[in-house]
């Protein structure tokens, strides 16, 4: 697997419209790299996911956490440990300013950005997408 897309809740909108879904593994195939939606109910599903990409060898992560930001400050431990072992960069991608992820969250692995797009959760993830496919292109 090339990048990965973790999505926390999004309880006022649905999942990825599989529409945009597959214009951003259009995209990503365009150059070589394959792209897997991976959505999170909860913010133990969020952490575990973060572990397994470490453990199939993602190249690169998109980071949505949606809803999960409050329940990560609430216990940041967990999911700052997941971020610093993980072995790629990640990029955050957010609908809302509201929901970005705390610095308390950031020990040493902080995103090499972060896309707030308010209330155009779709051109985050391009922007983002676009990042990181530039990033892996000069690997």
């Amino acid at each position: 697997m090339s990048i990965l897309i973790l999505q926390g809740r999004h309880p006022a909108a649905p999942p990825l419209q599989s529409q945009l879904l597959t214009e951003l593994r259009r995209l990503a195939q365009a150059v070589g790299r394959h792209l897997e939606l991976r959505p999170c109910a909860d913010l133990r599903e969020l952490i575990g996911s973060l572990r397994a990409a470490r453990r199939r060898g993602c190249e690169f992560v998109l980071l949505d956490p949606g809803e999960l930001a409050p329940q990560a400050l609430a216990r940041p431990e967990p999911l700052r440990q997941a971020l610093d072992e993980l072995p790629s960069d990640y990029i955050e991608v957010h609908a809302d300013s509201a929901t970005t992820l705390d610095e308390r969250l950031r020990a040493r692995a902080a995103p090499i950005a972060t896309i707030v797009i308010n209330g155009d959760l779709a051109a985050s993830y391009r922007l983002g997408l676009g990042i990181a496919l530039r990033r892996l292109g000069r690997a």
